[in-house]
């Protein structure tokens, strides 16, 4: 099995910055695409960006110049780093990852418990 940890998120100010970081940890033998969605109340979860292991990066429109996605694969790390927030912004974060165990000869796709980011006017 795999889990995925996120930590950041919290309160901020409209315009203000935040910062999410997100660990896979487990028997992992290799982590394939990472990335992160948000869900805000009565919305549908939606993708927010993705990184591959190489390769070009994926924003939705809303975040695209706001917010930056990295990672670091010796780590299996994954990072979102949010500047000019709106409180549109505001909702639950999720870590997601597609990885293979030792144990497993295929990829599985991985949720962290979600953080909460909020984002006042």
């Amino acid at each position: 099995q795999v889990q995925l940890v996120e930590s950041g998120g919290g309160l901020v100010q409209a315009g203000g910055s935040l910062g999410l970081s997100c660990a896979a940890s487990g028997n992992i033998f290799r982590v394939n695409a990472m990335g992160w969605y948000r869900q805000a109340p009565g919305k549908q979860r939606e993708l927010v960006a993705t990184i591959p292991t190489g390769g070009s990066t994926n924003y939705a429109d809303s975040v695209k110049g706001r917010f930056t996605i990295s990672r670091d694969n010796a780590k299996n790390t994954v990072s979102l780093q949010m500047n000019s927030l709106k409180p549109e912004d505001t909702a639950v974060y999720y870590c997601n990852a597609d990885a293979r165990t030792y144990a497993s000869s295929w990829y599985s796709n991985y949720w962290g418990q979600g953080t909460q980011v909020t984002v006042s006017s």
